[in-house]
């Protein structure tokens, strides 16, 4: 491209990378940076935002930059292209991901709009739910979106297995909590009150009634060092609808797919206005991880546990901006 046609570029660029910084990740770690090169955009895992003490495989980093990486791929549908992904697989570059480049002109389909217009809505939820059913069709849709993604959604129907499930998260809390690496690993993601971090999971992300949680699945609350877990008492809030995300494989190819699968199914539930709730304690525990993976998946790998529900307010979330992620030309 000549000079002339620079300043489009730079918009470009920072359109795609503006709408792919959204995407969830374990802790809001935002585990990635990027490169722009005229119409490509290169992504990169961020192994420094890696949580070394959860994650040492950095399986949960690849899942967050595989969600990144979809929300690239629907940031160009927008703009009325085909996304052309190169996938990298340079042993001398592990942390290089794909590039990404606008590719021949197709027009967006509705479906894609709508999807992308709730990159910036979704939330990740820390709490109970509002009793009552989902949309009708909704996990219907959600598993034909994660299967698109060549990922399986298991919504969880069984009583038993869901009481099963939140015991296991319950007890990988409970264990991960008598290591002080990780606690100290934990605390390093939780900003002080009115930080002024744009990373990190903050008080402004939690229910401001602290009754308000889920009393059986265990969760993190990084704002107040409190585990919600598996407590006695009148329940004041529904625990959703109970969801794991698998694959066939296990490598690093399957973690990108499966980040893939994940956030389209995340924007498709907020077009909803349903929201996820994230339980990655029983799959950092690669004891726990086995037993899920061959009594509750039928042997292929989870690689997210989560539930889905309709929250009664919304949260608040941070991001680095495009300019603090970018290397090159934006």
């Amino acid at each position: 491209m000549d000079s002339a046609n620079a300043p489009e570029r730079e918009t470009v660029a920072h359109l795609l990378v503006d709408a792919a910084v959204w995407a969830p990740s374990a802790h809001n770690t935002q585990p990635w940076w990027f490169e722009t090169h005229g119409r490509t955009v290169t992504l990169h895992a961020d192994a420094e935002r890696r949580l070394d003490v959860a994650d040492p495989q950095g399986r949960e980093m690849l899942i967050s930059c595989g969600a990144a990486l979809f929300t690239l791929r629907l940031a160009v549908r927008r703009l009325g292209r085909m996304p052309e992904v190169r996938m990298a697989s340079d042993p001398d570059r592990p942390e290089l991901i794909a590039d990404v480049t606008m590719g021949e002109p197709q027009p967006v389909t509705e479906e894609e709009r709508r999807m992308y217009d709730q990159i910036k809505r979704r939330r990740t939820h820390r709490g109970g739910f509002r009793a009552g059913a989902l949309p009708v069709g909704l996990l219907q849709s959600l598993r034909a979106h994660a299967c698109a993604e060549n990922a399986f959604l298991r919504i969880v129907a069984d009583p038993r297995v869901r009481v099963a499930l939140a015991a296991l998260s319950e007890v990988a809390e409970q264990v991960q909590c008598m290591d002080p690496a990780f606690v100290a690993e934990v605390a390093r993601w939780a900003p002080t009150p009115c930080s002024e971090r744009l990373d990190g999971v903050h008080e402004t992300a939690y229910p401001r009634d602290p009754d308000h949680t889920d009393p059986y699945f265990a969760d993190r609350d990084f704002a107040r060092g409190q585990g919600w877990g598996l407590v006695g008492g009148e329940r004041r809030e529904a625990t959703g609808v109970v969801a794991v995300l698998t694959t066939t494989g296990d490598g690093r190819d399957d973690w990108l797919r499966a980040g893939q699968a994940l956030q389209r199914a995340l924007l498709r539930a907020t077009e909803d206005d349903v929201s996820a709730a994230f339980h990655t304690q029983a799959l950092e525990v690669p004891e726990l991880r086995e037993f899920v993976r061959t009594r509750f998946c039928d042997g292929t790998y989870p690689q997210m546990m989560m539930r889905f529900g309709v929250a009664d307010e919304e949260f608040g979330s941070v991001r680095r901006p495009a300019a603090d992620v970018v290397v090159g030309e934006l």
